[in-house]
């Protein structure tokens, strides 16, 4: 894999870093200030941040949320300048669900700082037990370039929600919302609180090198090992929101028009640069056909007829993804792929036009590698055994699309496969529930976040055991007399 979605663009990728227009162009690293604030961080997290009542977090973060208000108009026409993204579509999956985050840690934090007292054995009878959650210190988030609003700050959230003091590195592949992170972040928060360091791989690497309490990167699995190995220098925990190859199956008793209206959407959105974007489509053979019209149709329900000149469609981020993309569409075909919807491109605007391909070549790259792009491969199968092989043959991934009306279907493919979430008869929308994780697994990510468990991944879970005036392991201690031997007889029958 040769390129990275994520913040970070490191040499090991044997790539320059990338050279952002004059106007946004972000200032060298210098080493010398980042280590500065951290300093003043570490201190302000120990002197204030992890003695703020769930009330002063609550004045911070709607603090934040005024500003996200007051600026979303920036905010829309920043990520469309990066790349063409539509003002509706900022609104939907940027500015909304970083106010969703907001809205339900300001609606919950309160109880989620509350220690929670837990059963105490037997053997400790006279003690009491409780887990109280406390902020990790200095963290570090790393922002992608595909959603590069929302997956900043909706960490963010979290992170200010549990009392932790924050540094953030946006993606340098979007300077103009770049630019805007900074300056709404310098307007809310002081920097001993939080501060934003733009540029290339560099700067992240400077951030890496400090002892911070825990790291948070969204960005390719690539990056991800990166960003381990970095962390591992000082134990520092991490979370890692990854990708993969997420994999979409449609039962033989599916509705083929609910899931190829679904399915396209999943891969228009943002012009497919989406983590939990379906990646490739098992599909029976005899269902092929029918699904490609329903999508030609779903396409034009959507852009109409001219989708090229749509505003509504978005862009590849740079040239160097338009190429990566692109060349997965043509090596494909060069070695017997079929383009049964789509394939047309331009360089110019780095336009992709969505895509479906038939006999993919199972070692073409677009196959291997995520695609990150409106490019579908559809893969036939001819029981569903076939299928979930197919899917636990390549590494675990970010998530998995289930499109049928027969449970016992559903029931077999969850049990027998894994990955990081599950949609059944839908796509990407599981996201949306604050209730649940969002993470994923093993190659796909290590750990979760969203609402609670966002709180939970920027905080320690520390254990309190507070012992009673008297306690039945006072009559345990040496020396160990007959009296002691039988108490010890006595409390192991208990365990039985």
């Amino acid at each position: 894999m040769n390129y990275t979605r994520g913040a970070l663009s490191m040499p090991t990728l044997q790539e320059s870093p990338v050279k952002l227009p004059n106007s946004n162009q972000p200032p060298s690293v210098n080493k010398t200030e980042i280590e500065r604030v951290f300093n003043l961080q570490k201190k302000h997290f120990h002197k204030v941040m992890k003695l703020t009542t769930a009330g002063q977090r609550i004045q911070r973060l709607k603090k934040l949320k005024e500003a996200i208000f007051k600026y979303s108009p920036e905010i829309e026409k920043a990520v469309h300048s990066d790349f063409r993204k539509s003002e509706r579509e900022v609104d939907i999956t940027e500015i909304m669900p970083s106010i969703s985050e907001i809205n339900d840690a300001i609606k919950h934090v309160r109880r989620w700082m509350k220690p929670v007292d837990v059963k105490t054995p037997m053997t400790l009878f006279g003690s009491k037990s409780q887990i109280i959650y406390e902020p990790r210190g200095v963290v570090l988030i790393i922002g992608p370039w595909n959603y590069p609003f929302y997956l900043t700050f909706a960490p963010l959230a979290a992170a200010i929600a549990a009392g932790n003091t924050v540094l953030i590195k946006p993606s340098e592949f979007t300077p103009v919302t770049s630019n805007l992170i900074q300056k709404i972040i310098s307007e809310v928060f002081p920097k001993e609180e939080v501060a934003v360091f733009e540029g290339d791989y560099q700067v992240s690497g400077a951030l890496m090198e400090l002892p911070l309490d825990h790291i948070f990167f969204t960005g390719s699995t690539h990056v991800g090992k990166i960003v381990m190995t970095a962390a591992a220098k000082h134990l520092t925990t991490v979370t890692l929101e990854l990708g993969g190859k997420s994999p979409a199956i449609i039962d033989k008793s599916a509705d083929i028009k609910k899931a190829a209206k679904k399915l396209i959407w999943g891969k228009v959105l943002n012009a497919g640069q989406t983590c939990v974007a379906p990646d490739y489509l098992l599909i029976p053979n005899e269902l092929i056909k029918p699904f490609v019209e329903e999508a030609k149709t779903v396409i034009k329900e959507f852009y109409g007829n001219s989708l090229k000149e749509n505003s509504d469609f978005c862009r590849i981020v740079n040239d160097r993804n338009f190429n990566r993309v692109s060349g997965y569409i043509h090596e494909a075909v060069e070695k017997g792929a079929k383009i049964e919807m789509g394939g047309d491109t331009d360089a110019s605007q780095n336009y992709i036009e969505p895509t479906l391909l038939s006999n993919v070549p199972e070692n073409s790259n677009i196959m291997e590698d995520e695609i990150f792009g409106p490019v579908l491969p559809m893969i036939p199968y001819t029981n569903l055994d076939e299928a979930i092989e197919k899917i636990n043959s390549k590494p675990k991934p970010l998530a998995l699309y289930i499109f049928g009306k027969k449970d016992r279907s559903i029931k077999k493919i969850l049990k027998e496969t894994s990955s990081g979430g599950v949609a059944v008869n839908d796509v990407i929308l599981h996201l949306a529930n604050p209730n649940l994780p969002f993470g994923g697994i093993n190659h796909s990510g290590h750990g979760s976040y969203h609402g609670y468990f966002g709180f939970k991944a920027f905080s320690h879970e520390r254990s309190v055991l507070r012992q009673a005036a008297l306690s039945s392991i006072d009559l345990m201690y040496p020396p160990y007399t007959n009296f002691v031997k039988r108490l010890v007889s006595f409390t192991k029958k208990f365990l039985v």
